[in-house]
């Protein structure tokens, strides 16, 4: 259902987007950037984390990590990613599959400036072999994405 759920998103939007599907895994930063034939840099890294309130969507570039300096600053408390056996549950998507699209439940969006450096990325399409080529700006627009600063490099 990952899969279809971005791609009705998608169509019910009228957004100019297409799910690819690939023969082998993306499921990792690696992976997608291999089997995409990208520098890993511009996969959009689509991280789910769970905060005292609510579960919330971080997407950021490929090659950088949470700064958990940053992050409590931005939240007022610690980073804890969604576990891997409540991620289908909390976002809709298997784990390698997650991405801010066809969301099970509406999560806040966060897109770290670490993404500004590229005009487009790929992020997941909500399954572990998919990705979508995507505009920044056209992905803030869509995701109604907030722009924040929790990564380093």
């Amino acid at each position: 259902m990952t899969i279809e759920s971005v791609r009705k998103q998608f169509e019910q939007e009228n957004l100019d987007l297409l799910v690819e599907e690939m023969d082998t895994s993306t499921a990792t930063v690696e992976l997608a950037a291999n089997a995409i034939g990208v520098e890993p840099a511009r996969i959009a890294k689509t991280m789910a984390l769970r905060l005292k309130e609510k579960d919330i969507i971080i997407v950021a570039k490929g090659d950088v990590k949470i700064d958990n300096r940053k992050f409590k600053d931005y939240f007022h408390e610690k980073a804890k990613f969604i576990k891997a056996e409540d991620l289908l549950e909390a976002t809709g998507h298997p784990v390698g599959g997650v991405c801010p699209f066809g969301l099970n439940n509406p999560l806040e969006i966060y897109l770290d400036e670490s993404l500004k450096v590229f005009e487009y990325v790929f992020p997941a399409g909500g399954g572990p072999n998919t990705y979508v080529k995507i505009d920044v700006d056209y992905l803030a627009d869509i995701t109604k994405g907030i722009w924040i600063d929790v990564c380093k490099e």
